[in-house]
């Protein structure tokens, strides 16, 4: 089974410790090693994102986030699970990992 965990911060949160920064290594280098990580990655802040809508060659264009928030996601892992729990237990590490809340969502397909 195939999950996503994004790291949810926000606006007021300062940048990952040196502390954290490890953490969240020693957290990367242990999915790689059980190969339960497929790719993981951070985000800019969603200040520099853009929303496009060409549905039905509208063409349109807006600088900013689709939805404004406090919170927002700064980053994502992507990983195999064989359970649902085993996949919670993933993401709770990794949210200790990066002293950060995630969301964790089944992939489809």
């Amino acid at each position: 089974m195939r999950f996503v965990i994004s790291v949810i911060d926000n606006q007021t949160r300062s940048p990952h410790t040196p502390e954290e920064i490890k953490a969240i290594d020693d957290f990367n280098d242990k999915l790689a090693a059980a190969g339960q990580r497929i790719f993981a990655g951070g985000l800019e802040s969603p200040s520099t994102s853009f929303v496009l809508d060409n549905r039905q060659g509208k063409g349109q264009m807006s600088s900013g986030p689709f939805v404004e928030s406090s919170e927002y996601f700064s980053g994502f892992w992507i990983i195999n699970a064989n359970s649902l729990e085993e996949a919670q237990a993933l993401a709770a590490e990794g949210s200790m990992s990066c002293n950060r809340k995630v969301e964790l969502r089944q992939l489809i397909g």
